[in-house]
């Protein structure tokens, strides 16, 4: 049994595939406040759900594609409705990415924090984090990893009250969302998406490969998944940049820089 967190229950909803070599630094980050774990799985080939099941919290499912050739659509459909079932037993929902860590440094304070605000929806400020070298085993990656780029399309809405919400409304990927229902954001934006896939050149290009294969017909016809298919010259280009432009997340001045524009904000709206 899950003890009785002050903040309330934390139920976390992902999709899986073929995630061994992320899950231990995925649970290492959320198992500190997060109670329930909802994984489901689009047909994982390596030990990922082996490692699932041998998580005492975790419950895992299979992920059936409601788009047959559409998995970023597939995703959406499912990202709008699975954490529905939540209401009325969580008081908060984190809706993820295995690869994406949502971060705040003192996690369960600012969650009874915005209880008590009556926040309903915490968006998060987006960071592809990048490492020269794939971390060794029992790193916590936001502690220990904390270079990256902002990155306007990881600002994401993962964690909100489904008792407060109606709909998410999200955009593919999860980039945008047009919540509706009891919508309160917070005064500020305290929250950020660390996003853990460039850990190295070959992690990201193996990793890169594999969701390429993943991809239906309708994603690759609407170009979605672009980054998968990048040559190495784009690539290069890419990994350069990131290295160039990557800052401490934890620079005192990150939250209130321009460098996130926040589809939940007014323009020019900063906190």
């Amino acid at each position: 049994m899950t003890q009785k967190r002050p903040h309330g229950p934390v139920w976390l909803y992902a999709l899986s595939w073929n995630e061994t070599r992320m899950l231990p630094f995925f649970f290492r980050h959320y198992d500190a406040w997060v109670d329930r774990y909802i994984i489901y799985d689009d047909g994982s080939t390596d030990d990922t759900l082996d490692q699932l099941r041998a998580h005492g919290r975790v419950e895992v499912r299979r992920f059936t594609r409601a788009v047959p050739d559409s998995f970023v659509e597939s995703a959406r459909v499912w990202q709008n409705e699975v954490w529905k079932e939540a209401r009325g037993q969580a008081r908060w929902v984190v809706l993820t990415a295995v690869d994406e860590h949502i971060h705040h440094p003192d996690m369960p304070s600012y969650l009874r924090s915005q209880a008590k605000a009556g926040t309903t929806a915490m968006p998060a400020l987006g960071f592809n984090m990048v490492a020269d070298d794939f971390p060794p085993a029992g790193t916590h990656l936001a502690t220990a990893l904390r270079r990256g780029m902002p990155h306007v399309e990881m600002n994401k809405l993962s964690l909100f009250d489904p008792n407060g919400l109606a709909e998410t409304d999200f955009a593919p990927g999860r980039h945008e969302a047009k919540p509706t229902g009891h919508v309160v954001y917070p005064e500020s934006d305290e929250l950020l998406n660390l996003h853990y896939k460039y850990l190295d050149r070959r992690y990201l290009e193996a990793r890169h490969a594999l969701l390429l294969t993943g991809l239906g017909t309708e994603d690759l016809t609407r170009n979605l998944g672009f980054q998968y298919q990048w040559t190495k010259g784009r690539m290069d280009s890419h990994w350069d940049a990131m290295l160039r432009d990557a800052i401490d997340y934890r620079d005192p001045s990150v939250g209130f820089t321009t460098h996130f524009d926040r589809w939940w904000r007014p323009a020019r709206v900063r906190g």
